[in-house]
């Protein structure tokens, strides 16, 4: 039986729900794919998801730490940019950057975490 490899599903660490909500679903456009609490009151895990990029998000202390960042490949970033400005999100307007890899925006999550969204240059380009 061969081995394969399906796209890892990124935990990252959280710390307050609504400004979680807030950012990851009103600003950045996923929906939420299920949510978990071991019982009502203690911290929660989250999936969420914007097509094929999928994330969880934790207020579990043991499960990630803040920080980390994402480099997430994507096609169309500047619609994406352009989407974004038109929300006027008051915690950050992030740019497309020219970087040797290709045009690279940079969001940061209320909780230290980086998200790089890359798009390729076109071959030959």
């Amino acid at each position: 039986m061969p081995i394969t490899f399906a796209a890892p599903v990124p935990i990252l660490r959280s710390f307050d729900e609504t400004k979680a909500r807030e950012f990851y679903c009103g600003f950045l456009g996923f929906k939420v794919d299920f949510e978990h609490r071991f019982e009502p009151g203690l911290p929660l895990y989250m999936g969420l998801s914007r097509d094929a990029f999928v994330l969880h998000l934790s207020e579990h202390h043991g499960d990630a730490s803040p920080g980390a960042t994402l480099h997430v490949p994507m096609i169309g970033i500047a619609h994406f940019q352009q989407e974004l400005a038109s929300k006027a999100y008051k915690y950050g307007r992030p740019g497309i950057q020219s970087q040797p890899w290709g045009e690279e925006m940079t969001v940061h999550d209320p909780f230290g975490n980086r998200i790089r969204f890359v798009e390729k240059p076109a071959p030959g380009a």
